[in-house]
């Protein structure tokens, strides 16, 4: 008999996909805001400029990349989906990747949050 050791928590349990491939892809972003700007760091160490495609769409931000080493017979790829609370003015995004690092600014267009405020009662 296998003993498997129990969750610590419910959503362990439920997370298959990071039990089958680790860790990857959960702590490989930073987002903050500054300066009337976000600014998205991702860790993407392993691909060239030309294997990453960032696009913007109704303020939704794709970050995917795929390299493919001949030599190894591997696929590397990644995929990404970044939701933003606020209007970006979309002409102005841009990107750049050094040393293994996609740093992406998003600047804000005014100062107000997109939805509306839900009132709580009690």
């Amino acid at each position: 008999m296998v003993l498997r050791p129990t969750p610590s928590t419910w959503t362990q349990g439920l997370d298959m996909p990071s039990r089958l491939f680790g860790d990857q892809g959960s702590n490989d972003y930073e987002l903050y805001e500054e300066d009337d700007e976000f600014v998205l760091t991702v860790d993407m160490p392993g691909f060239e400029t030309d294997e990453i495609e960032v696009t913007w769409d109704e303020g939704v931000l794709n970050v995917a990349a795929e390299h493919v080493d001949d030599e190894r017979g591997r696929k590397q790829t990644y995929h990404r989906r970044f939701r933003f609370p606020k209007d970006i003015v979309d002409e102005e995004i841009s990107a750049a990747y050094t040393n293994g690092v996609l740093e992406i600014s998003l600047p804000i267009a005014g100062a107000t949050t997109r939805g509306k405020e839900i009132p709580v009662e009690g």
